[in-house]
């Protein structure tokens, strides 16, 4: 999918309704509320009436394009933009490209991060590499120095399986030293994404990471204090590149993140790290949209 492609074929109010009728109900069509597939159109109106339970809906019932006052193109577009953009887009240039407001862009964006989230991700196996990173942070014991203090980053935990997909999750802690995490955040972290029969987990030589090993599951470190970066096929530079590609992200696109709203683009960046040789990701991506729970912005900036 090109961006050619996409205002060729997905321009119009009719055209989008009409793929999203494809993919949503690929078997055809069923009524939202019970589920009965004896249904009539209204095709003045752009609805459908159950036969079984006279329930009228529409392609966007249920969805979260139902409460929205944009048209579906630019949900296309931005689905699209947010997908296709290997360090993400800003809010900002979402406002300039659609012609919304800030506020709207904002809230568009985080419902369709939102709907990246996978909380049923597959295990890590085979070879997979573990590190934290850290984010963010401000200078408050000198004020005229531009170096984040250690004390107010954000630490994000990450494994990435090689070749495979990569898995992050925001510490509870803050600071910007291994210290600051304890051995047991890491392990649960770990447990929770590495299969049992993973073939080794790859380090730096933090002592969280000590023991992690049994019969399966070997694990082995490079020491990045005495300069060690790698040694034979030992080393961490996968996720290291994945640490890169999302603080060019920030960097780039974002220039300023919330704690509160890390989570919500770490997703983002692990949906897209995932899918990257995906084919279908626009159409995959369209697909959460239609089964993501609604999200109100009350909600999004409440705390």
């Amino acid at each position: 999918m090109d961006l050619p492609t996409l205002i060729e074929s997905y321009g119009s109010e009719d055209k989008c309704r009409a793929y999203l009728e494809a993919i949503r109900w690929p078997d055809g069509i069923l009524c939202p509320r019970c589920q009965s597939a004896k249904i009539s159109r209204i095709a003045k109106r752009g609805q459908f009436d159950c036969d079984s339970c006279r329930y009228q809906f529409s392609v966007t019932a249920g969805t979260i394009f139902h409460d929205s006052h944009l048209p579906l193109w630019k949900w296309f577009l931005a689905t699209y933009l947010i997908t296709e953009s290997r360090k993400g887009i800003s809010a900002n240039q979402l406002k300039r490209t659609l012609g919304v407001s800030y506020k709207t862009a904002w809230y568009m964006c985080h419902r369709i991060r939102s709907a990246m989230r996978d909380d049923m991700a597959e295990m890590l196996s085979g070879i997979v590499e573990a590190d934290e990173a850290h984010f963010g942070g401000k200078a408050r014991s000198n004020p005229f120095s531009r170096k984040p203090s250690p004390a107010g980053k954000a630490i994000v935990l990450g494994a990435v399986e090689r070749g495979g997909n990569v898995r992050v999750r925001m510490s509870d802690h803050r600071g910007g030293a291994h210290s600051n995490v304890s051995k047991r955040e890491v392990w649960d972290f770990l447990l929770n994404v590495i299969a049992d029969d993973a073939e080794a987990l790859y380090s730096d030589g933090a002592s969280q990471y000590d023991g992690f090993e049994d019969e399966n599951t070997r694990h082995e470190a490079v020491n990045h204090r005495m300069g060690q970066w790698v040694q034979a096929d030992v080393h961490t530079n996968t996720i290291e590149s994945v640490w890169s590609l999302f603080k060019r992200s920030v960097v780039g696109s974002y220039h300023h993140l919330s704690v509160k709203h890390l989570p919500a683009y770490l997703d983002e960046m692990a949906f897209r790290y995932n899918n990257r040789e995906n084919a279908y990701l626009f159409r995959d991506t369209l697909l959460r949209l239609i089964d993501a729970e609604s999200m109100k912005y009350a909600e999004l900036i409440a705390g």
